[in-house]
C-alpha cells in the first residue's frame, strides 16, 4: 500500500472516532447548557413562590449541611491518615484497609439503620428500658435533622479525604516528615507545621469530593427531613410536576458547584511542593504503652460506628426477613438492576476506548476532550437528572407530529417514559470511571506497539482490535466492574428517570425504608454493600499494581 493511501486512510478513520468521540461530549454537555439556558427564560409561578418563602431556607439548608460536613470529614479523615500513615500500632495494617470500608454502605442506607438502630424501638432504648430499666432521653440518640445528616455523612464520607490524604503522605512528605523528626520536634508540631501545609491539597481535593456529594445526596436529606436545593428538585418535579423551576433549582445548585471549584483552585493557586523522594515510602514510628492503645481505640471506634455496628445490624434484619423478601419478584428486581446497569457499562466503555485512543495524541483538542467526558462525575445527580429529563420531554414534544402520524395519540410521552433516558443519566454521570480506567491502561500500555502496527500499514481500527483490545483487558475488566457497581448503587438518577414500575435495587431499598418497612430494606441494602466491597477490593489491586 502507497504511503498517501495510508495517510489518506489513517486520517480518515481518525476522523471517524473523533466524531464519535464528539458526540459523546455533546450527549455531556447538552443537558448542562440546557439547565443555564432556563436562567434566561421567563419564570413562572411557582418559581416566584419558591424564591420569595422556601429558596432561603433551602440555601441556608445546603451551606450548613455543606460547611459542617466539610469541617467534620476533614477532621476525621485527615486525623486518621495522620495516625495509619506514620505510626505503627496493633492492627494498623487492618485498619488501613478497613477504614476504607464505610464507603461501601450508601449514606441512605446508613441513615435509616442508625436512624431505626437508635430510635424509641432500637435494639439500644429497647434494651436499655427492658434489661436495665432505664429511661435514656429521646433527643441524646436522635438522628434526625441537620445534626443527624452531619453525623451520617461525616462517618461514611470522611473516606474519601482519608484516602487521598493517606496516599499523599504516604507517598510525597517522606522527607519533610522525617528532617522534623531528626531535628526533635514534637508529633504534634510535625502535624501542625509540616503535615497540613503539606497535604493542604489532598485534603481539599478529599473534602470537595465529600461537599460534592453532600450536595447531590436525596437519600439522607429527604429520610431525615431537611428541605436542601437537591430536595427541592425532587418535590417540584414530583409535587408540581414544574420541569422549568425544577431545572432553575439544578441552575442555582450547579452555580454553587462552580463557585466551589473556583474557590479550590484560588486555594491552590501558588501552592505546589516539589518533592524530591515521591518513590520512598514513609516509615512508621512504632508506638507503645498508652499511646498504642489510644491510636487502636481511636481506629477502632470509628471502624465499629461507620461500618461494623450498621452492617451487623443489617445482617441480623436481613436473618428476619429473608422469607418474606427473597421471592420472584425480588430475583426478577435483580435481573433488571443486572441488565440495565450492564447495557449502560457496556455503552460507557466502548465511547471511553474511543475517547481514550483519540485522546492520546496530545493536542489542545484531546485535553478539552478528556476533561468534558468525566466533567459528569462532579456533577450531582440530581441536576444531570433534571437536564436529561427536561432534553427527553422537549424532544417528545419535537416529535409529536411524527407520533401522531404513527398512531400513537396527539403528544405521548414516547422516549421521556423509556430507559433510554435513564441509561443517557447513567452515561452522563458514570462516564469518568471508565474513561479513567481505560486511560490508565493505555499509559500502561505505552505506544511502541500502536506506532508499529501503524508503520506495518494498519488503521486505527485494525489496530486497535488487532494490538490494543488484548493488551487492555485488564483495564476494560477493571472498568467494567466499577462503573457497573456504581451505576447499581445509584438512586437520585433511578428516582427521576426510571420509568413507571421499573425498580432498581437502590430505588427499592429506598422505597422499603420511606415506607417504613426498614427490615425489608437489609436485603437489597446488603447486596448493594457487597457489590460496593468488591468495588472496594479493585481500587486497591489496581493501586498496588499501579506501584
Amino acid at each position: 500500500m502507497k504511503p498517501g493511501v495510508i495517510k489518506r486512510n489513517l486520517k480518515k478513520e481518525l476522523n471517524s472516532w473523533w466524531i464519535i468521540s464528539f458526540i459523546g461530549a455533546v450527549v455531556i454537555l447538552l443537558p448542562i447548557l440546557f439547565i443555564f439556558s432556563t436562567l434566561l427564560q421567563e419564570p413562572n409561578e411557582n418559581w416566584f413562590h419558591i424564591r420569595q418563602y422556601l429558596l432561603g431556607n433551602y440555601v441556608i439548608n445546603t451551606i450548613l449541611l455543606v460547611l459542617l460536613t466539610g469541617v467534620f470529614t476533614a477532621f476525621l479523615g485527615v486525623s486518621l491518615a495522620w495516625i495509619v500513615a506514620a505510626y505503627d500500632f496493633p492492627l494498623r495494617k487492618f485498619f488501613r484497609l478497613g477504614l476504607l470500608l464505610p464507603l461501601s454502605i450508601p449514606t441512605f442506607i446508613a441513615a435509616y439503620t442508625y436512624r431505626t438502630m437508635l430510635g424509641y424501638t432500637g435494639v439500644i432504648q429497647s434494651t436499655l428500658r427492658n434489661q436495665y430499666d432505664y429511661q435514656i432521653n429521646l433527643d441524646l440518640f436522635a438522628i434526625s435533622g441537620i445534626k443527624g445528616a452531619v453525623f451520617i455523612f461525616t462517618m461514611f464520607l470522611f473516606p474519601y479525604v482519608y484516602m487521598i490524604t493517606k496516599a499523599f503522605l504516604e507517598s510525597q512528605s517522606t522527607s519533610y516528615i522525617e528532617n522534623a523528626r531528626l531535628l526533635g520536634q514534637k508529633p504534634i508540631t510535625i502535624f501542625f507545621k509540616v503535615v497540613l501545609p503539606l497535604a493542604r491539597p489532598a485534603i481539599v481535593g478529599g473534602t470537595v469530593l465529600v461537599i460534592f456529594e453532600v450536595l447531590g445526596d436525596y437519600g439522607v436529606t429527604s429520610l431525615l427531613g431537611i428541605h436542601t436545593i437537591s430536595t427541592a428538585i425532587f418535590q417540584t418535579w414530583f409535587g408540581m410536576y414544574d420541569v422549568n423551576s425544577a431545572m432553575r433549582l439544578a441552575a442555582w445548585l450547579m452555580v454553587i458547584i462552580m463557585g466551589i471549584f473556583f474557590l479550590e483552585k484560588f486555594l491552590r493557586q501558588g501552592r505546589r511542593y516539589h518533592m524530591s523522594n515521591k518513590s520512598r515510602p514513609l516509615v512508621p514510628v512504632k508506638l507503645k504503652g498508652m499511646k498504642a492503645i489510644g491510636a487502636f481505640m481511636y481506629c477502632g471506634i470509628v471502624f465499629l460506628i461507620s461500618f461494623l455496628i450498621p452492617f451487623i445490624q443489617l445482617i441480623a434484619w436481613a436473618k428476619m426477613t429473608f422469607g418474606k423478601v427473597w421471592d420472584l419478584s425480588f430475583i426478577a428486581l435483580i435481573n433488571q438492576t443486572v441488565y440495565l446497569s450492564a447495557i449502560a457499562t457496556i455503552l460507557i466503555l466502548i465511547f471511553s476506548v474511543i475517547v481514550a485512543n483519540v485522546c492520546r495524541k496530545q493536542s489542545a483538542f484531546s485535553f478539552a476532550l478528556s476533561k468534558v467526558m468525566t466533567s459528569g462525575y462532579s456533577i450531582p445527580g440530581p441536576i444531570i437528572a433534571i437536564g436529561v429529563l427536561a432534553i427527553f420531554i422537549s424532544m417528545d414534544q419535537w416529535l409529536a407530529p411524527l407520533y401522531k402520524s404513527m398512531g400513537l395519540g396527539e403528544a405521548p410521552l414516547i422516549l421521556s417514559l423509556s430507559l433510554i433516558m435513564l441509561v443517557v443519566g447513567y452515561f452522563i454521570r458514570f462516564m469518568a470511571t471508565g474513561f479513567n480506567a481505560i486511560e490508565v491502561g493505555y499509559e500502561k500500555i505505552g505506544t511502541k506497539y500502536t506506532e508499529a502496527s501503524r508503520m506495518l500499514g494498519l488503521g486505527v481500527t485494525k489496530t486497535f482490535f488487532k494490538v490494543e483490545l488484548p493488551l487492555l483487558k485488564g483495564a476494560l475488566i477493571s472498568g467494567f466492574v466499577l462503573t457497573f457497581v456504581e451505576i447499581c448503587k445509584e438512586l437520585p438518577l433511578a428516582l427521576l428517570l426510571r420509568p413507571f414500575n421499573f425498580e432498581t435495587l437502590a430505588t427499592k431499598t429506598y422505597q422499603y425504608a420511606n415506607d417504613e418497612q426498614i427490615y425489608e430494606a437489609s436485603i437489597p441494602s446488603l447486596l448493594i454493600i457487597g457489590l460496593s466491597i468488591l468495588s472496594l477490593v479493585i481500587i486497591q489491586v489496581l493501586g498496588r499494581r499501579g506501584k
